[in-house]
């Protein structure tokens, strides 16, 4: 890795905060923000408009070799199309959590998200960034909060008036389908620094990361800025 070139590199379970930390992290150190999960909900949109099975592995991997997926702008491009929007869609996330699931996926993605990074110091968020896609990276970060703190936010996120205790049961399920994978399951780092949201304002917690960078970078003094 280039001495010059930073990763950030963010992970923890749905609800934690990651994409909104990561960009402001981002938009505060200038680097680049890579949210991995729109990777997979892009695969996993592709699949359901193709009515491909979710159970048919081989071909799942093979729509995640053939994807031409690029995030710019905040956007987030598939085979040329923006699909920011459909991608935040239910129907999409639940598909997301088991196209997730398949081996054959995440290496195929692993090498996309790694091109992703060899250009630009970058905050990398996802479920295995620290742990699976960059070990080595410089600074890693866990985020978690308790489970209920965590639904809610989903809820608002989503702005959605569906029963809170449904969306509370999907997220369990998505936690469990995601530590019990054989295939980088949600872990944290051992070097990863946790971080529990719960009670925290966004600007504390991006306060208690951008701590975290000066003392695992060279660059500190920028990341205050």
């Amino acid at each position: 890795m280039s001495e010059k070139r930073i990763i950030v590199a963010i992970d923890g379970p749905a609800g934690a905060g990651k994409s909104t930390l990561a960009k402001r992290i981002a938009e505060r150190l200038g680097f680049v923000h890579i949210n991995t999960g729109a990777i997979y909900r892009a695969v996993a949109l592709w699949a359901l408009r193709l009515n491909v099975s979710l159970e048919d592995m081989y071909r799942l991997e093979q729509l995640a070799k053939e994807a031409r997926i690029q995030l710019t702008g905040g956007r987030v491009l598939l085979n040329g199309e923006d699909v920011t929007d459909e991608i935040r869609e239910p129907r999409v996330s639940q598909a997301a959590s088991r196209v997730s699931m398949v081996p054959g996926v995440r290496q195929a993605l692993l090498s996309v998200q790694r091109g992703m990074a060899e250009e630009s110091s970058v905050v990398m968020e996802g479920r295995d960034i620290g742990s699976v896609v960059f070990p080595e990276a410089q600074v890693k970060i866990f985020l978690d909060a308790e489970p209920a703190e965590r639904a809610r936010r989903r809820a608002l996120e989503l702005q959605e008036q569906r029963d809170f205790t449904a969306i509370a049961g999907e997220m369990q399920a998505r936690d469990e389908r995601d530590r019990r994978r054989a295939e980088a399951p949600l872990v944290q780092a051992p070097d990863a620094e946790l971080i529990d949201t719960t009670g925290l304002s966004l600007e504390q917690v991006e306060e208690a990361v951008l701590r975290v960078v000066r003392a695992r970078t060279s660059n500190g003094r920028a990341a205050g800025h």
